[in-house]
């Protein structure tokens, strides 16, 4: 990544104010080939599909696209941002609970995959697949069953009960159904967890192939995968850096000798977000007032821990000065812009600081961004800094953006 200096940060800040992200979108790249490097060395049909809710940024999904990957989406917002990135229909894969009817038809009759997340869900698909006998309806069956991590999840189909049956039986009786996957996902990110969630699906996938005679050609392991982080920030989180080689030799490698046989083996696919993305973006913002209270002491800035998503995390931070009346501070927090008492970017700095400093964020390029609400500052600008090249690929938010949809 590119250093982020005085000089450069000055230079930014004039033309596109003291608030930004700093992108580099060469890193989002090297962590996808990276991702699927791993993965190709013990199954080499696989492919990643992209999670469009960690980061929909326009410049990335076209960096998915061009690399072949699929599209992850949850919402008919990011399949539209899907397709005006050039992203075909048939490389859509659209998950989530609850989806939009009518874009729902559209996908699915031009050839995109819907992840059914219910029966009510499925029924509803009946009805469009009966309604258009001349179109083949693309999906996937979203599987639930217990990983051993302690969390109940709400998704999906509990692959031990009556309705997952039922769907698996009325799939069998519609001609122009196709289920085409089989899908998981599961928030922990530990990757001790993805032995039991890839050896679970294949006990899954062996059930409909020998039970109800159906093939699914993809099984997808979904996210939920730590990216490269720097000590600081893992010990926080709990847990030792983890590394692309340890997801794929608890799923890939497992899938190589559960199909070394097979000639026509499914396409393994997993659905990172935050192991792309996270590294590939920083935020900047500026110490706007310094004071103490009491016997602690508060660096105001006009960013807020809004705009980095982290709560009770410190990530890693950097400070570059040259701002005035630096002086030597002892567990300072910096605090936001926001008028509430938890907006804190970062606890307990120690450290030379003054007004004017920028302050530099990284690893906040997850649920960061596309998590910001409208509440009192709109969002700030996106710069992609790859090697020599600068380029705005987000404009910062205006009163007009927000506001053309009231009535005054």
């Amino acid at each position: 990544m590119k250093t982020l200096s005085r000089e450069l940060l000055e230079k930014l800040a004039l033309e596109y104010g003291d608030s930004f992200y700093v992108l580099d979108s060469d890193v989002f790249e090297e962590n996808c080939l990276s991702l699927s490097t791993e993965f190709k060395k013990y199954y080499d049909n696989f492919n990643i599909a992209y999670s469009y809710k960690t980061n929909y940024t326009p410049k990335l999904v076209k960096i998915v696209n061009r690399l072949g990957g699929f599209a992850e989406v949850v919402s008919d917002m990011e399949v539209e941002v899907a397709l005006r990135s050039g992203v075909p229909y048939e490389k859509i894969i659209w998950n989530g609970p609850v989806k939009n009817k009518e874009k729902v038809k559209e996908v699915l009759l031009n050839g995109g995959t819907v992840n059914v997340d219910s029966f009510n869900e499925f029924e509803c698909i009946k009805t469009l697949a009966e309604d258009n006998p001349g179109y083949v309806i693309r999906i996937g069956l979203r599987c639930n069953y217990d990983v051993g991590d302690g969390v109940l999840s709400r998704f999906g189909f509990d692959v031990e009960g009556n309705d997952f049956d039922s769907v698996l039986k009325q799939i069998c009786e519609k001609d122009n159904i196709k289920l085409l996957s089989l899908q998981v996902h599961f928030a922990e990110r530990d990757p001790k967890y993805w032995t039991q969630r890839t050896t679970k699906i294949l006990d899954v996938y062996k059930k409909v192939r020998n039970e109800y005679g159906i093939v699914p050609e993809r099984i997808d392991l979904g996210g939920g995968i730590y990216g490269d982080m720097p000590e600081s920030l893992s010990r926080q989180l709990g847990t030792e850096p983890p590394c692309f080689k340890d997801y794929a030799d608890k799923s890939a490698k497992l899938f190589a000798d559960y199909f070394k046989d097979e000639e026509n083996a499914p396409m393994l696919l997993i659905e990172p977000g935050t192991a792309v993305v996270a590294n590939c973006m920083r935020y900047v913002c500026r110490i706007e007032t310094i004071k103490q209270i009491c016997n602690k002491t508060y660096a105001s800035t006009n960013g807020s821990q809004k705009n980095i998503n982290v709560c009770g995390i410190n990530l890693p931070m950097q400070i570059i000065g040259g701002g005035r009346e630096r002086k030597q501070y002892s567990d300072i927090d910096l605090v936001g812009y926001t008028c509430i008492e938890s907006d804190c970017l970062y606890s307990g700095y120690s450290g030379e600081i003054g007004i004017g400093d920028y302050v530099i964020f990284s690893n906040c390029g997850s649920y960061s961004l596309v998590m910001k609400p409208p509440f009192i500052f709109t969002n700030v600008p996106v710069i992609d800094i790859s090697g020599d090249m600068v380029e705005i690929i987000k404009r910062a938010e205006t009163f007009d953006d927000l506001f053309t949809t009231y009535s005054f």
